[in-house]
């Protein structure tokens, strides 16, 4: 008779074989009843609608939303191919935010198809499904992304509604710089005699500073004898240029949100000190403070470290390769990687403070940050040489967030652009805040992105003459909380509130957050 584990083995083994099939909405005919119930008892699998269940991890807590955030994309496009086949489609304004690549996850995804009862369908974690009767797009004004049927750019801008730019302004903006040439949406404009949609589309056009678009659609509709009245949609003006040759939609919506973000930040941050006169006094003190800095950012990140274990690594009374069980070496080899991360943060900062360009040395440096902190995993053989080759190569999800970082492809595009930014922005208190929240934001590496986006804060800060900052262990899930409304809803000001705090605490000469004591 067969043993308990070697039960759950073969079940996990039909998982598997599922997902190497890239199965993420998994119906119930997908397994025998024996292997699903097993792998439900276990954890291994969630039901999300009767009959259809999604991939989990057992050592997720109750409540844990990560697998269905995760799973969100991929579950609704089979689902609704499963239910509907050809006969639906996203709304325009949601066809828009992923035409703009913002994935995240939204409360109600509203579907349209000829056939529907616009009934809501409750999915996990207060997500739900709208599915509409409404007319659909001609087939080949419809484009598949990722197996979800969107309206194209051109028929999704047309069919939008006016209250979806004020609603969704940097998604907007994004999609309207992606727009090459006013006959992309004029064919559609005359065919249907929309001046009203015309004379909206031109104003938003000239509000992103494409003119001679918005000039084609206006005067092209007048002469085709339609009275066109140009009518700016969007609340604001934006004093930024967006590249007109951008092929990227992400890299326009960091710009985007870098202009929209930047002044609530300078409202809010101390006024920046200025580079200091005692260079040595100032590292000095970022150096004094690395213990607690180091106990607190592990921590964030899950890491069970404790200073006694931080100062032994620091000063190499150490042993990778020791008898310690798994849990503990990876502690101990997270605290020796983050010291030497640490080390080389330090050499930033000083090129910083003799007055080289902090995005430049940002770009420059970033790198070596990562491959230090995680240079002891490789030694010790936990990792691949490979995994300190640079930016991530799959997928990555940020745990219990709704907010889905972009894609492998995208990320090669953003960066670039993301320091570009950093190395033209004058303001410092700008450089922190949107230097560590547009970081995780694009989550470049498969791991370690908290306490690089923690490091290029600090040597932001240092651009600044602000002192060293320690985001503490109590406070996780505030800090967490207000990156999540940075992120979702492009709301930035409780995290540069957050960070304002810290900082004015340590302006002030408070002391550095405390440490658990030793026992």
């Amino acid at each position: 008779m067969a043993k308990p584990s070697e039960k759950l083995s073969e079940s996990l083994e039909a998982l598997h074989a599922l997902q190497e099939r890239g199965v993420v909405a998994i119906r119930s005919g997908d397994l025998t009843r024996t292997h699903r119930e097993r792998l439900l008892k276990n954890a291994f699998l969630q039901e999300v609608v009767k009959g259809w269940y999604i991939a989990a991890r057992p050592d997720e807590t109750a409540g844990e939303s990560t697998a269905w955030y995760a799973s969100f994309w991929p579950f609704c496009a089979t689902y609704l191919q499963y239910l509907k086949g050809k006969d639906w489609c996203l709304s325009p304004e949601q066809s828009l935010s992923l035409h703009a690549e913002n994935w995240t996850v939204p409360r109600q995804l509203l579907v349209r198809a000829t056939r529907a009862r616009n009934n809501v369908t409750a999915l996990p974690h207060g997500t739900s499904l709208l599915v509409i009767r409404s007319s659909l797009p001609e087939e080949n004004d419809i484009v598949e992304k990722d197996g979800l049927r969107l309206f194209s750019l051109p028929v999704a801008l047309i069919a939008c509604s006016s209250g979806y730019y004020r609603q969704n302004p940097t998604d907007m903006r994004a999609v309207l710089s992606m727009v090459r040439d006013a006959s992309e949406v004029l064919d559609r404009l005359l065919e249907g005699g929309r001046s009203t949609i015309a004379g909206r589309l031109a104003g938003a056009f000239r509000n992103i500073g494409r003119d001679r678009i918005a000039e084609d659609i206006v005067q092209t509709m007048r002469t085709a004898g339609y009275d066109v009245r140009e009518n700016d949609p969007f609340e604001t003006q934006i004093a930024v240029i967006l590249p007109a040759r951008e092929q990227s939609p992400y890299a326009n919506r960091i710009r985007l949100m870098w202009r929209e973000m930047r002044g609530a930040i300078i409202e809010r941050f101390p006024a920046a000190p200025g580079l200091p006169k005692d260079t040595k006094a100032y590292l000095k003190r970022a150096e004094d403070v690395y213990v607690t800095d180091a106990y607190h950012s592990l921590s964030i990140e899950g890491y069970q470290v404790s200073p006694e274990l931080i100062e032994r690594v620091r000063g190499g009374n150490w042993n990778p390769d020791g008898d310690e069980n798994d849990r503990e070496q990876r502690n101990a080899l997270a605290a020796r990687g983050y010291w030497q991360a640490y080390q080389a943060v330090r050499e930033s900062i000083k090129k910083v403070l003799r007055g080289d360009n902090p995005g430049l040395v940002a770009d420059d440096d970033h790198r070596i940050w990562y491959r230090e902190m995680f240079a002891p995993g490789v030694a010790a053989g936990l990792l691949r040489p490979a995994d300190l080759a640079g930016y991530r190569s799959g997928p990555v999800f940020i745990r219990g967030s709704m907010h889905v970082p972009p894609s492998r492809e995208a990320v090669r595009d953003i960066m670039p652009a993301f320091f570009d930014l950093l190395h033209e922005e004058a303001e410092p208190s700008v450089r922190v805040v949107l230097g560590h929240f547009i970081f995780v934001y694009i989550h470049p590496y498969m791991d370690g992105n908290g306490r690089t986006g923690r490091f290029l804060m600090n040597v932001m800060l240092a651009s600044g003459g602000y002192p060293w900052t320690v985001v503490p262990l109590e406070r996780r899930g505030e800090y967490m909380a207000v990156l999540e409304e940075a992120s979702v809803n492009q709301n930035i000001i409780p995290f540069a509130e957050f960070l304002a705090e810290r900082v004015n605490a340590g302006l002030e000469g408070a002391s550095a957050p405390a440490l658990p004591s030793s026992k």
